[in-house]
């Protein structure tokens, strides 16, 4: 049986994006990791979450470490789109509209 034909994403690592929906919404931040099965992103500095380690060589104590949790690759937009969006949208409020 051959492989499902894994789908491309519009935003891979090391690109900056800007979260466009949920509670993390307008936070910028680059991709740490792209999870292709689960169709979800690691983004720096967003959805932080914290992480209870049991005790290990690393963590003699145990330890609660605050990392990034995924989002929804749908919720995320890389942030030159963003802003050209955004500047777009400005400029066409700005203008006035035609007379009819």
């Amino acid at each position: 049986m051959p492989k499902p034909v894994q789908k491309k994403f519009h935003v891979k690592k090391g690109d900056e994006v800007v979260v466009i929906s949920g509670t993390e919404r307008g936070k910028r931040g680059r991709i740490i990791a792209v999870l292709r099965k689960k169709q979800r992103v690691i983004v720096e500095g967003v959805k932080m979450i914290k992480r209870h380690m049991r005790k290990s060589q690393q963590y003699p104590q145990g330890a609660i470490v605050e990392r990034e949790g995924t989002i929804h690759i749908s919720n995320v937009m890389l942030a030159s789109r963003y802003d050209a969006r955004r500047a777009a949208r400005a400029a066409r409020a700005a203008a006035p509209a035609p007379a009819a």
